[in-house]
């Protein structure tokens, strides 16, 4: 519990100096997504007690960073604004994208509506901040959710369990497999 709170914090920290006062609100909230999805990917492996699906986390996470980064500095493409010439993917919609598609993959849809929703929202913050078109949101997200792909398996607590009985004097000792 205490390096959930030890996130949070963070989050917070790293929030307060992502958000600056020349954005728009819109772009401010999808910076706030930047952070909020993967984090909440992360803390859900840890409130799970899930030491596999974070680490399948954590593997998709670098890989996707480090693919978007590569892309970035490999294709140069500029920015609809012209400040740079990293594009060329989005890499707030690769890093939203690759939390949501993790938590669709790794503990099913039902826990991925609001990130995906969150994603999404972030992909359009950056076309409406001018730093990105609709070719470098869907590379964003294909990466994003391609990273995920490699190495998330869907979550089962339990497989195998062993089983007792009693009743009225008779015992059954068996085991009971989950699908």
């Amino acid at each position: 519990m205490k390096l959930l709170l030890s996130t949070v914090l963070i989050i917070l920290l790293l929030s307060s100096q992502l958000v600056s006062s020349q954005k728009s609100d819109i772009e401010k909230a999808g910076d706030i997504g930047l952070l909020l999805v993967p984090v909440s990917a992360l803390s859900l492996t840890l409130l799970k007690e899930d030491k596999k699906g974070a680490w399948q986390f954590t593997k998709g996470f670098i890989l996707n960073k480090a693919l978007t980064y590569s892309l970035k500095v490999s294709i140069k493409k500029p920015r609809p604004d012209n400040s740079n010439t990293k594009a060329f993917p989005s890499g707030h919609t690769s890093t939203t994208f690759q939390g949501a598609s993790f938590i669709h993959m790794r503990y099913g849809f039902k826990y991925s509506i609001l990130p995906y929703a969150i994603a999404g929202f972030t992909a359009f913050s950056r076309i409406d901040a001018n730093k990105h078109d609709g070719w470098d949101i869907l590379a964003g997200a294909v990466v994003g959710i391609g990273s995920t792909y490699l190495f998330t398996t869907p979550y089962q607590k339990k497989h195998l369990e062993l089983v007792y009985n009693s009743y009225e004097g008779s015992h059954l000792l068996g085991l009971k497999y989950k699908f």
